[in-house]
């Protein structure tokens, strides 16, 4: 439980979370730049044309697997030194993309991708660090305030990567060149983290020695909503952004601006509801959070299904965005309801490592699914997911009305 000192001292937004925004705001900028080029790249240099999105599966795996050894990290040697750390892996991985890139090398190319998903797997603990610094009615708040920095890395990234694939003589290669400047100016940001001072006593034996066992957190209801709300999000937002890029420049034709546009105007869907989806969560609730996504990415495949046009694109990936914030913002805010501090890490590092493995899939099935079965036919897929989490949320409405009614 929360002092009411602490809780008064964080009524406001605290230092933490505005730097930790900023530091989102650099170091989520690798990201778009490899979202936007990893395919076009893979499509160039990769052994057959099934394989060209596996340099963004292979970032996203990279964050899969690093999701559980991060959250150690964190808990044996606390989260600064590791924030730091992510942030020079980044930077590491810009190089090495670089010179991959420069000598046409598939493999070394995935291998930075998969750096860049590890240093991505620090990043994402930037919303946890933002909701630890604050009382439990912030909560939400926090988290979409922390999002807010993917806004400016929507705009930085794609920016970045188009100027560098301009500025250096072998195409693309400049671009990551950035994307390792802006990796490092976010290491300098997080060198100003101040480590929440109960972050120490949440991690004592003693307090440690409360915990419940994984197998009793569990058995709520409302975690597998959270999880769930998380996961699909991700991975049918991942499943159509992996493939967008692919088919609109390499079989639609369409210009790698334009698609640079899409793919901007998506990742700023992504974040700009950041501005008020935690109110939103205050407001209407977890579950009517969620149903207001689900219903953005129907009207996504919809969008995407009846028009291959530039339009069609930009409204698909816009929605694919909106989606994406309801259904995190919502699944994260629920998330720390489930579990006590002492089981913070344990919650988390679960929570991810679904998120992230399911995204990973994601991406390596968007290439081959793509090529095989087609663009319809790769939205078409997303409705069972869709289905899935609404009668996730549907039947935990009922087992909380079932649970109000005995009392």
């Amino acid at each position: 439980m929360l002092t009411k000192n602490y809780q008064q001292e964080h009524r406001f937004i605290p230092f933490n979370v505005w730097l930790l925004t900023l530091a989102q705001a650099f170091a989520m900028s690798a990201t778009p730049m490899m979202m936007l080029l990893g395919g076009l790249i893979g499509a160039d240099i990769a052994p057959s044309p099934q394989m060209a999105t596996l340099p963004i599966a292979s970032m996203v795996i990279g964050l899969a697997l690093s999701v559980l050894p991060v959250s150690r990290l964190m808990q044996r040697f606390g989260r600064k030194p590791v924030f730091i750390g992510g942030a020079l892996l980044g930077a590491c991985s810009g190089l090495v993309a670089a010179f991959a890139t420069s000598q046409q090398n598939f493999v070394l190319f995935c291998l930075s991708a998969a750096m860049l998903g590890a240093a991505g797997a620090v990043v994402q603990q930037y919303r946890f660090a933002a909701m630890e610094s604050v009382a439990e009615p912030m909560i939400a708040k926090a988290a979409s305030r922390v999002l807010l920095g993917g806004l400016v890395a929507a705009v930085i990234g794609p920016e970045l990567a188009i100027l560098g694939a301009k500025l250096w003589p072998q195409a693309y290669v400049g671009a990551f060149f950035f994307l390792t400047l802006v990796s490092l100016i976010a290491a300098v940001i997080l060198g100003f983290y101040r480590e929440n001072e109960l972050e120490r006593e949440w991690s004592t034996p003693l307090v440690q020695d409360k915990a419940r066992p994984l197998t009793e957190i569990l058995a709520q209801s409302q975690l597998w909503v959270a999880v769930a709300g998380a996961t699909l999000g991700y991975a049918m937002m991942s499943f159509v952004m992996t493939a967008t890029p692919l088919h609109m420049h390499h079989v639609e034709h369409h210009s790698l601006e334009d698609t640079k546009w899409v793919i901007q105007s998506h990742i700023i869907a992504m974040y700009l509801p950041s501005l008020f989806s935690g109110i939103l969560v205050a407001r209407l609730g977890v579950s009517k959070m969620m149903l207001l996504g689900l219903l953005a990415y129907l009207v996504t495949i919809i969008s995407a299904l009846i028009g291959r046009e530039l339009l069609n694109y930009w409204a698909a990936l816009v929605l694919l965005g909106i989606g994406w914030n309801f259904l995190f913002v919502a699944g994260t805010s629920l998330l720390p309801r489930c579990y006590d501090k002492s089981e913070r890490y344990k919650v988390q590092s679960f929570n991810d490592s679904f998120v992230f493995g399911a995204q990973a899939m994601a991406s390596l099935c968007a290439g081959w699914v793509i090529h095989l079965l087609g663009w319809n036919m790769l939205l078409i897929s997303c409705l069972p997911l869709i289905a899935v989490q609404l009668l996730l949320v549907l039947w935990w409405k009922w087992s909380r009305s079932q649970q109000a009614s005995r009392l």
